[in-house]
């Protein structure tokens, strides 16, 4: 299994609102806002919605349509202000 989709762990107990898991890997985690180092063999217990069977990736993070179409725009208006210094 795969804490938050990257971390490998092992399920060590199962029940119906959180899962003990021991970590297979060093990594970072946040604990209450707090970032906390998790050694390999140290156990957490999480909800079982943050793990996951294979390794993935999160989501990128989906460019705004306005951000796009006013890019678009400035490259415009700098291929026409480069177009009137060449004349």
């Amino acid at each position: 299994m795969y804490y938050k989709g990257l971390y490998k762990v092992k399920v060590v107990t199962e029940s119906e609102g959180y899962w003990i898991v021991e970590a297979l890997e060093d990594f970072e985690d946040s604990v209450d806002g707090e970032k906390a180092t998790v050694k390999t063999g140290e156990r957490r217990i999480v909800p079982p919605a943050d793990l996951h069977k294979k390794k993935t990736l999160s989501p990128p993070i989906p460019e705004h349509v306005y951000e796009r179409q006013l890019e678009k725009k400035v490259k415009r208006m700098v291929a026409e202000f480069e177009n009137k210094t060449k004349s």
